[in-house]
């Protein structure tokens, strides 16, 4: 089955909203393009506000609720429109999806708005596999991979079974599991910036799992994720190359992996 011909819950085309985030904006802009393909190509009627900003996660991990609150305001404004808000990132999407509501005061304004919203939010793979019931995409990508599963989306999203049933269809790719591949990779946002050393312990211990997998490429849904990883991959001196799971998936892997020129 290819992504024209996947089956849809629905002839109407669903009209969605893509959250960009701001690492994809700022240090990986294909992982943006390749998740527009994705949908374009799916049958989705996609836009991209220029009104996006930040998700208010790192303001919300920081205990600065005043300023969250503020952020998600903005958010919910600019997407409340659409019949989903997709985002390709694991733990912006559980930021949307599951905290947004909490920030609000039960019987408020914001709060219906806020839970109106969660419930239209998705991470990007999820979507594609829960919501469009795509089965599988016409992809090819010639290497051997290994996948890591970041927290946020699999412990508060999910996420495990969706990018490896998607993966498992592409041409040309031998998927192998690494050794605890649902444990931390170190990074947590402010995590590691705020406990560098932890966070180097954490990340060191992923790396030797990925390397031992004997896999030439580390794949994950989280841009985060994948910039501390392909960091130490690097320090380390290892040949393994770090890819967004939506670059394979769109056919659009043909560019320089993370960390590269």
């Amino acid at each position: 089955m290819t992504s024209e011909t996947s089956t849809r819950p629905s002839p109407a085309r669903p009209k969605v909203g893509l959250f960009v985030t701001c690492l994809v904006d700022l240090m990986r802009p294909a992982v943006g393009f390749a998740a527009a393909r994705l949908l374009s190509n799916n049958g989705c009627d996609l836009a991209v506000p220029p009104e996006q900003t930040c998700c208010g996660q790192p303001a919300f991990n920081s205990g600065d609720r005043d300023d969250t609150r503020a952020i998600a305001e903005q958010v919910i404004a600019t997407f409340e429109g659409f019949d989903y808000v997709v985002v390709p990132s694991g733990s912006c999407a559980a930021m949307m999806k599951v905290h947004y509501p909490e920030l609000f005061a039960a019987g408020s304004n914001w709060r219906d708005r806020a839970e109106a919203f969660s419930a239209k939010v998705f991470e990007l793979v999820s979507f594609l596999t829960d919501v469009l019931k795509i089965e599988a995409l016409d992809a090819r990508f010639e290497a051997s991979a290994t996948y890591h599963d970041s927290c946020s989306g699999l412990r508060e999203l999910g996420i495990h079974d969706q990018p490896r049933k998607l993966l498992s269809g592409i041409d040309g790719l031998t998927m192998t599991e690494m050794k605890d591949p649902d444990i931390c990779c170190g990074f947590g946002g402010t995590f590691c910036v705020k406990y560098s050393d932890i966070s180097n312990a954490i990340v060191e211990r992923k790396a030797a799992n990925i390397t031992a997998s004997g896999a030439d490429t580390v794949l994950a849904g989280d841009l985060g994720c994948l910039l501390n990883m392909a960091g130490k991959l690097k320090r380390d001196g290892s040949a393994v190359k770090a890819r967004h799971v939506a670059e394979v998936l769109a056919g659009m892997a043909d560019t320089p992996a993370i960390g590269e020129g």
